[in-house]
């Protein structure tokens, strides 16, 4: 059985747009091949300048509508990062981005923003800023590792928050074991091991949300890939919940 280690990339400074992550990274820590890097999705975006002010949007009449006791310029500003909004019980807003993913606020958020009254977007294409930054870093490294982009979602049924994938590069994201048999000889049918979500997890238990370290290193898996963390959004004909 494989041991694992989770190594934290502590001592990056806060970070600014046009920042090189691979160059954080490769500062932070020693890489080795088939490493998973895992860099939290407001790092990412406040790199690639995907934050806005509140005092630079002017709220819709259907923001107005939704808003409730929330600030309906982030009420804007989610629905402009929406292609439908899926749920609204004031004050929460789930809703489906651009990238197929459903979450909360169209994953919108407040908390470590650049300054008060700033919001972070997700990055435009998550799976494209996995794959610029590995890029990078076997360009300063040589190393040959995978890179995930990750954020924080709820799930149905269950209390709490875990770190999922949204964004993938150089790994499998799922594992299909549909076919294969288990010890006492039985086949598996359905049997799909989010993968790439279950890393994010573990990363997450070494980050926080409010320590200051903003990505991790996952050790001793061996999952190459190129699978994308769009594949991981379940298919709407199969969607349960909508």
């Amino acid at each position: 059985m494989a041991e694992l280690r989770v190594i934290p990339l502590a001592g990056i400074p806060e970070v600014q747009e046009g920042a090189d992550l691979a160059e954080l990274v490769v500062g932070a820590v020693q890489l080795v091949d088939d490493d998973v890097v895992v860099l939290a999705q407001k790092v990412v975006s406040k790199a690639e300048g995907r934050v806005v002010r509140l005092d630079d949007i002017e709220p819709s009449a259907r923001a107005l509508e939704l808003a409730g006791e929330l600030d309906p310029r982030r009420v804007e500003a989610i629905l402009r990062e929406s292609v439908e909004i899926i749920r609204v019980r004031p004050p929460l807003v789930i809703a489906e981005t651009r990238h197929g993913f459903i979450c909360a606020s169209a994953g919108v958020d407040t908390s470590n923003a650049p300054e008060q009254g700033m919001l972070v977007l997700l990055p435009e294409d998550p799976d494209a800023s996995a794959a610029r930054i590995r890029e990078r870093l076997h360009e300063l490294t040589g190393r040959v590792v995978g890179v995930l982009v990750t954020d924080s979602f709820g799930r149905p049924w269950r209390q709490g928050t875990t770190d999922v994938a949204i964004g993938a590069a150089g790994l499998q994201v799922v594992l299909d074991l549909r076919g294969q048999r288990d010890r006492v000889g039985y086949e598996l049918h359905a049997t799909m091991i989010a993968v790439a979500d279950e890393i994010a997890g573990a990363a997450e238990l070494v980050m926080g949300k409010t320590g200051g370290v903003p990505g991790a290193v996952v050790r001793g898996l061996h999952v190459s890939g190129d699978a994308k963390a769009r594949d991981l959004a379940m298919p709407a004909e199969r969607d349960l919940f909508r």
